[in-house]
């Protein structure tokens, strides 16, 4: 598997977004930086999800970006993405890494120092942490404190990514806890500029 840059992780939200809206944010942002995008659509039956999924992953191959399918596993095999991510209440991280195989990606949420190491230990080969802030996309998040995602870190030897309610205005809190990425939806799926938001967001994750 190749070096994957997770700096910028993108999670796709088309609410209340024309088709074609959406898919020229997801191009913008990846000009504007974006290095990882994951198709997230929980209010999307099996086949429109598909179809989008399909859509976006024209986009990230035209910039050879990696492509992640959230909790549908079957979708990420079928399309040939480039793995997948689960939380703690989807399918277990060690049945998931069975049905990816040893070559996809494979995400899995943590919360907790004991949730990160049994995520590392089932084979993932990244951890999604937080919501390090307040966020609106995942109303019934768990929060986790700055400091526990910095434990959360130094518990694991793979890459943790920051969560949850991210923004330009406060990336820099992260500074201190090691994050390899920063994971973001409505700070670049609501931005009028999308390219630029990237941009910003990536300067800033940068100057922690």
């Amino acid at each position: 598997m190749k070096d994957i840059d997770y700096s910028l992780y993108l999670v796709t939200n088309s609410k209340d977004k024309r088709n074609q809206e959406f898919l020229n944010i997801i191009e913008e942002s990846i000009k504007g930086g974006v290095s990882i995008v994951q198709v997230r659509e929980k209010e999307l039956d099996l086949i429109p999800f598909y179809e989008k999924a399909k859509a976006v992953k024209e986009i990230t191959d035209k910039y050879d970006i990696p492509l992640i399918i959230n909790d549908r596993l079957s979708i990420a095999i079928a399309l040939g993405a480039d793995g997948a991510h689960v939380g703690q209440d989807d399918i277990d991280g060690a049945l998931a890494r069975d049905i990816l195989g040893p070559d996809r990606i494979l995400g899995i949420s943590a919360q907790t120092v004991e949730q990160a190491k049994k995520a590392e230990e089932d084979g993932a080969d990244y951890i999604g942490c937080g919501a390090v802030f307040t966020t609106n996309t995942k109303k019934d998040a768990d929060s986790v404190s700055i400091e526990d995602f910095k434990k959360i870190k130094e518990s694991v030897n793979i890459p943790v990514i920051a969560i949850g309610g991210i923004k330009t205005e406060n990336v820099k809190e992260l500074k201190g806890t090691g994050a390899d990425g920063i994971s973001v939806v409505s700070a670049i799926m609501n931005a009028e500029e999308p390219k630029k938001a990237s941009e910003k967001l990536l300067e800033e994750f940068k100057k922690i």
